[in-house]
């Protein structure tokens, strides 16, 4: 992925290693493809699957499904957080439908679309949103699957995380803490503590624009404090009170922005 100059040789020699991380892809392929455009390695943070745009309730598979009005109205009540009302709503919608093959084929479809543009070598884990159970039959060689598990990159150490908390929305890869915890425990101490979700931190849970507080990991938190990674990056808040913040020595990365402005966050050493 690195470029050459004019007389052919490498254009990055002079430099060390660069890493492209994203976050919070939704459905954003075209962005995906070129995301690691000069870069020795790309880092994926999972949800890659749109199933329902909240800044344009007409992208994604629900309102593929259902139109943008009923998107509209599952929006505003997931919103104001009445997730009872939202659930019932949606169950009167998929009355008559078979709902695991409806959504298993459109995601089949995104999967195919975005995984056929990773560049080599991408690192990868799940996030909330994601189907793991379908990744292997779309990440080619060049992915490297990651999921409480370790990869050194450029001779650095970077740890990976992958899937949500329990929440009330009810999301594909939602597990408990116990099990999560167990995760962020099995990689010990790493230069680049990479997840989907962030550490328990309120400024770095609040997402400002849906005016309430994501789940964040008390593990994550209790690791940075523990093992003092370099970096800690994740995404899953979209507009966080606060991108990024220091914990001890740790710099603690939001990237969770890419399906709206396209970009990767670029790490060099």
């Amino acid at each position: 992925m690195r470029a050459s100059g004019p007389d052919g040789r490498d254009a990055t020699a002079t430099r060390g290693t660069r890493v492209h991380v994203v976050s919070d892809v939704h459905g954003n392929t075209e962005a995906l493809a070129r995301a690691g455009d000069g870069a020795d390695a790309l880092i994926c943070l999972g949800d890659l699957v749109l199933f329902l745009d909240y800044a344009d309730h007409s992208r994604g598979i629900f309102p593929d499904l259902f139109g943008k009005d009923n998107a509209d109205r599952i929006v505003e009540l997931r919103t104001a957080r009445r997730f009872e009302e939202a659930r019932d709503f949606g169950r009167a919608l998929w009355a008559g439908r078979d709902r695991n093959a409806a959504i298993l084929g459109a995601v089949r479809k995104q999967y195919a679309e975005m995984f056929a543009v990773l560049p080599t070598p991408t690192y990868a884990t799940y996030g909330n949103v994601d189907v793991p159970q379908l990744w292997p039959e779309f990440a080619g060689p060049g992915t490297t699957v990651l999921d409480g598990e370790r990869v050194e990159i450029g001779g650095r150490v970077f740890g990976f995380v992958g899937g949500g908390l329990k929440t009330p929305m009810n999301t594909p890869y939602e597990i408990s803490d116990e099990e999560y915890a167990a995760k962020v425990e099995a990689l010990g101490p790493v230069d680049v503590l990479c997840s989907h979700i962030p550490p328990e931190v309120p400024e770095l849970t609040y997402d400002t624009v849906a005016r309430r507080f994501e789940r964040g990991s008390r593990a994550l938190l209790d690791a940075i404090h523990r093992t003092r990674p370099r970096y800690a990056i994740f995404g899953h808040v979209h507009q966080p009170l606060v991108r990024r913040m220091r914990i001890g020595v740790t710099e603690c990365v939001n990237v969770g922005h890419f399906a709206s402005t396209g970009r990767p966050w670029a790490l060099e050493w």
